[in-house]
């Protein structure tokens, strides 16, 4: 009889138990009626986000996927191309399958995919490998500090002098080259500079790479510029409009764009992804003065990672104002509500967006007419 109730008392208690464990889940992680159990699968993935960037940079660096450019290889003849280790590029050449960025067939050959070969190939013209080592070798161990610079509001070392940005921007300006050309062109056509028959003044302001004036000047011999940067990223921009023949139309004013006089009279002036460097107070500073040097009529053009008015997306701006913390002192993402709210004040009106292949449109305004 005894041994009855014992084995009783024993299911009962672990049938409790059982209970409590099941309390113990639903209290941890209560169970909504059409919702799927949460699972930490999403924080693990992005714990490792810092691999893909460093994975691509290691290939690049280690030539894969310019091995690959004429056709599908063993990873074997890989390694005998490259001269790397058969064990290393085993791994980084499976990871980029599993990116989508190599392909692999049955017979274990790999194969550039559509995104490797058009930005990845070393002698591509829209090759981003300059921007993937501006990531890996100079963002990313920045970011090995965040903890310290979210405790501080910004960077341990201060920055915006000429030396530091000099030496910053002469690392990387080139590689912004191909990713902002399409839009340049588009920005070309939206304007019809191609049916100019009068001369077109541009102003580049931190000109860096030169891709909007080049861009602009390519389209039409009625286009003259004048490109703005600190003496030593003037010299970069000064050697690609060399490179892609229209530097003969080019001005150089050497300086800070605070500083420097860069004239009166100007069509165009363009702001390739500069406010996001600086605090608001500069960037409507520049924008007033950008004002006073367009003619009547004239046309400002800003190029920027845009956030949205209540800053929850999107991911990239949000992103990315994290690095401006990082990397500067007053530098922020902003919104198209804001950025229109400054040229608005600065004199500007009929500011609009203009659709460009990339992460956000261009914003444009325009002076007003004497007249009007």
């Amino acid at each position: 009889m005894s041994e009855i109730k014992g084995d009783k008392v024993m299911e009962t208690a672990q049938e409790s138990e059982i209970q409590c464990q099941n309390d113990d889940r639903r209290h941890l992680s209560p169970p909504q009626q059409g919702q799927e159990e949460v699972t930490p699968d999403r924080i693990l993935q992005l714990v490792f986000g810092y691999a893909p960037p460093l994975i691509i940079q290691a290939g690049i660096a280690n030539g894969v996927f310019d091995s690959l450019e004429q056709g599908p290889r063993y990873v074997s003849e890989v390694s005998a191309i490259t001269g790397a280790a058969v064990r290393g590029l085993r791994t980084i050449m499976n990871a980029m399958v599993g990116l989508g960025l190599l392909s692999k067939d049955p017979e274990g050959r790999y194969s550039l995919t559509r995104d490797s070969a058009a930005f990845l190939v070393s002698s591509n013209p829209s090759f981003l490998g300059g921007y993937l080592r501006h990531h890996t070798k100079q963002l990313i161990p920045e970011f090995l500090e965040l903890d310290e610079i979210i405790q501080r509001g910004g960077p341990a070392v201060p920055v915006g002098n000429e030396q530091i940005e000099t030496e910053f921007f002469q690392e990387f300006v080139e590689a912004l080259f191909p990713l902002a050309f399409p839009g340049a062109q588009a920005l070309a056509e939206a304007l019809g500079v191609d049916k100019a028959r009068a001369s077109i003044r541009v102003l580049d302001l931190g000109a860096g790479s030169g891709v909007w004036g080049i861009t602009l000047a390519q389209k039409s011999a009625q286009v003259m510029v004048t490109a703005v940067d600190w003496p030593g990223v003037a010299a970069i921009t000064r050697s690609t409009a060399e490179r892609l023949g229209v530097v003969d139309r080019f001005r150089f004013v050497e300086g800070n764009l605070w500083e420097a006089d860069f004239r009166r009279g100007y069509s165009i002036a363009t702001l390739g992804h500069i406010l996001h460097g600086e605090g608001e107070e500069a960037n409507r500073r520049l924008l007033k003065k950008t004002f006073e040097a367009l003619a009547p009529g004239g046309t400002i053009v800003i190029a920027e990672i845009l956030v949205d008015g209540d800053r929850t997306g999107p991911l990239f701006p949000l992103l990315f104002a994290v690095n401006m913390v990082v990397n500067t002192e007053r530098g922020d993402t902003f919104s198209f509500e804001e950025i229109s709210d400054w040229l608005r004040e600065a004199g500007f009106e009929d500011v609009r967006t203009l659709q460009i292949p990339g992460p956000s449109p261009l914003i444009l305004a325009t002076k007003p007419n004497q007249a009007g």
